[in-house]
C-alpha cells in the first residue's frame, strides 16, 4: 500500500470522526484498510505466570490441622509396625537377638520416610515426634512394671527382663524424639544420628554375631567385622535420606555433606566398638557421638 493512499486514509478518518463529548462512551475505531492488521495490547504483566508454593499459600491454621494429620499417620504407622514386630516375636520366627535388631533398624528407618509429609510450619518437628514420644511413655511403663506386654518385651529386649525396657529401648525413643524436635529434616545431624543408630548399630549386631571372627584388641566382645558393616550401613542410610531429602528441597546434597556423612559413621563405628559401649549402652554412646561430632563438621 502507498502512502499517498495512507495519507488519504488518515484524513479522511479524522474528518469523519465527530468531537467526542466527555460523558459519552468511545466511538469505535474505524475500520483499518485491506491488509492492515491492527495488533491487540497484551500486558506483559499478565504473560508472567505466577508461582506459588502450596507451603507459602497455606494458612497457619490448615498447617496445624496438616501437621496433626501428618502425626496421625506417622503414629499410626509407628505403632503397625511396632505390632507387627510383636506378633512375629510371638510366633517364633525368629530369635529373640535377631528379631529385636529387626525392631531397632525398621522403626527409625521407617519413621524418617514420612517426614516430607509435615509442613514448612514452626509446629511440623514437634507433631512428628509425637509418635516417638508415645514410644517414651510406653518404655516407662512397661519397664517400671505398670503396663504389661509380654509380646512386646520380648520383642524388643535382650533377655525377656521388662527392667531393659528403661535403658537401651528408653534411649532409642529419646534419641529420635529430641533429633526430630530439635534438629529436624533440613538438618544432616538428625540423619547421621538417626542412621548410625538404627541402621548401622542393628546392623553390626547382626553381622558381628554371625559372622564375627575377627575380635577386636581392645575389646574382645566386638569384632572387626561388625565394626566395618556398622560404618558401612550408617553411611549408606545417611547418603540415602540425604538423597531422599534433597528431592524436596531440605537439604543440599553434596560430596562435602557426603564427606561428612561417612566422618561421623566412621567415628560412631569406631566409639561404638569401645568397652564403655558396653559398659553404659550403645543406644545412648552411638547418638551422642553422633550429634558431636555432627555438630563440628557440619
Amino acid at each position: 500500500m502507498s502512502a499517498k493512499v495512507l495519507a488519504t486514509y488518515s484524513l479522511s478518518a479524522l474528518r469523519s470522526t465527530p468531537p467526542r463529548s466527555s460523558s459519552a462512551a468511545a466511538a469505535p475505531p474505524p475500520p483499518l484498510p485491506l491488509g492492515v492488521v491492527r495488533r491487540p495490547y497484551v500486558s506483559f504483566e499478565h504473560r508472567r505466570p505466577r508461582i506459588v508454593s502450596a507451603s507459602a499459600s497455606m494458612l497457619p491454621e490448615s498447617q496445624w490441622v496438616h501437621d496433626a494429620g501428618a502425626a496421625a499417620v506417622t503414629a499410626g504407622a509407628a505403632l503397625g509396625l511396632l505390632k507387627f514386630w510383636e506378633e512375629v516375636a510371638k510366633r517364633g520366627f525368629f530369635d529373640q537377638k535377631l528379631n529385636r535388631k529387626l525392631v531397632h533398624i525398621s522403626i527409625g528407618m521407617a519413621f524418617m520416610l514420612f517426614w516430607p509429609l509435615f509442613s514448612s510450619g514452626w509446629q511440623a518437628p514437634f507433631l512428628a515426634a509425637v509418635a516417638p514420644g508415645i514410644n517414651i511413655i510406653r518404655m516407662l511403663l512397661m519397664g517400671l512394671g505398670i503396663w504389661k506386654n509380654e509380646a512386646m518385651v520380648k520383642s524388643i529386649s535382650r533377655n525377656g527382663d521388662y527392667r531393659e525396657l528403661l535403658k537401651g529401648p528408653l534411649y532409642y525413643a529419646c534419641t529420635i524424639t529430641l533429633a526430630t524436635s530439635i534438629f529436624w529434616r533440613t538438618s544432616p545431624i538428625a540423619i547421621a544420628a538417626i542412621s548410625n543408630l538404627c541402621a548401622g548399630d542393628g546392623i553390626a549386631d547382626i553381622v558381628g554375631r554371625r559372622f564375627g571372627k575377627t575380635k577386636l584388641p581392645y575389646n574382645p566382645n566386638k569384632s572387626l567385622e561388625g565394626s566395618v558393616a556398622m560404618a558401612i550401613a550408617g553411611f549408606i542410610a545417611s547418603i540415602t535420606y540425604m538423597h531422599y531429602y534433597s528431592t524436596f528441597g531440605f537439604v543440599e546434597e553434596s560430596l562435602g555433606m557426603t564427606a561428612c556423612f561417612l566422618l561421623v559413621s566412621l567415628v560412631a563405628s569406631f566409639v561404638e566398638s569401645l568397652p564403655i559401649s558396653s559398659e553404659l549402652d550403645d543406644n545412648l554412646t552411638v547418638p551422642l557421638t553422633s550429634l558431636l561430632v555432627g555438630g563440628l563438621v557440619f
